[in-house]
């Protein structure tokens, strides 16, 4: 039989050799294509950063200037992009850009840590120390409750659209208690602590009312923290309504009447009927797409556990 058989080994083989040869020719242009993608991609967001740096500077030159927009939207923490690091950092670069005529915070949020809502609380106190001639804004969007309204007081007006949801000004603690249910699947829990109270509240053991009563005292400071931010801000738009600091949430037709709110008016309104310019520019820090998704994934696991186990506070 020759060698050249197509059913003799060296055949075989030569075949063999080019099959691996076709794979890794094919493999090799896939990666090829795979990284000139992201040279493409990388180049375009290059010039769209450069674009809008550009635009903003051709903005500042402009007649009028603008409203600049900073966005608060979902769960306010530390590891979101609601976050005071990144909210005061968005309202920092608005009142430094030339063009600003205004700022506008834009807020979809039902709230979150009463930390970072004083952060930013209080950041936007400083900053408006800083650029007393430059107004701040609040405009709710479907919901501005708890750590978001907490936000928004700090702001010079607030708006809202008639069917908002706003206010919700309380704090809550929750969790679940596992004791009997531990007891029926046979778990002993094993909780070794150095302090008497270091096993606060702890789901698996029974309410102690000492602790109970504590943890309310805990609640009922930060809970006057808030009312006083609002006071202090809001100051005599507010009615005298014992609902007011309840926890209650209303509408933003109740709200406007309780005086929690300044008016019915959205962002591209404000600009317009309020200081008289046509742009509402965004300068809502935006995080790379890894980090962002990183961000949700920790908010989202800390939240899960914090409802979990009852540990922290929210607005």
């Amino acid at each position: 039989m020759s060698d050249m058989d197509p059913d003799s080994r060296a055949w075989k083989e030569l075949r063999r050799v080019m099959d691996v040869a076709f794979v890794e020719q094919r493999r090799s242009r896939r990666w090829g294509i795979f990284f000139k993608l992201v040279t493409l991609a990388y180049v375009t967001f290059l010039i769209v950063a450069v674009a809008r740096n550009a635009s903003f500077d051709e903005w500042s030159e402009a007649d009028g200037g603008h409203l600049a927009s900073v966005s608060i939207n979902g769960t306010i923490a530390a590891d979101s992009d609601a976050s005071a690091e990144v909210i005061l950092q968005g309202i920092a670069a608005a009142l430094e850009h030339p063009g600003t005529r205004g700022v506008v915070l834009d807020i979809n949020s039902g709230g979150g840590s009463p930390v970072q809502a004083d952060r930013v609380w209080r950041g936007i106190q400083r900053l408006r120390g800083e650029y007393p001639d430059t107004p701040i804004y609040a405009a709710i969007a479907d919901i501005g409750a708890s750590g978001a309204y907490y936000i928004a007081s700090a702001a010079d007006e607030i708006y809202a659209d008639e069917a908002s949801l706003v206010g919700s000004i309380g704090v809550v603690s929750s969790g679940f208690g596992f004791e009997d249910a531990a007891k029926k699947l046979g778990v002993e829990r094993r909780l070794i602590t150095a302090g008497t109270n270091k096993g606060l509240l702890d789901p698996f053991l029974p309410l102690d009312k000492a602790q109970v009563e504590h943890w309310q005292r805990v609640l009922d400071g930060t809970h006057e923290q808030f009312i006083n931010r609002v006071k202090s801000a809001r100051g005599a738009r507010l009615v005298e309504d014992d609902s007011l600091f309840s926890g209650l949430i209303w509408n933003g037709r109740q709200a406007l009447a309780l005086g929690l709110i300044d008016g019915h008016l959205s962002p591209a309104e404000i600009a317009d009927e309020n200081l008289g310019v046509d742009r509402v520019l965004d300068f809502t820090p935006r995080p790379a797409p890894l980090e962002r998704l990183t961000r949700q994934l920790g908010a989202s696991v800390s939240a899960s556990f914090n409802q979990l186990l009852g540990a922290g506070l929210r607005y």
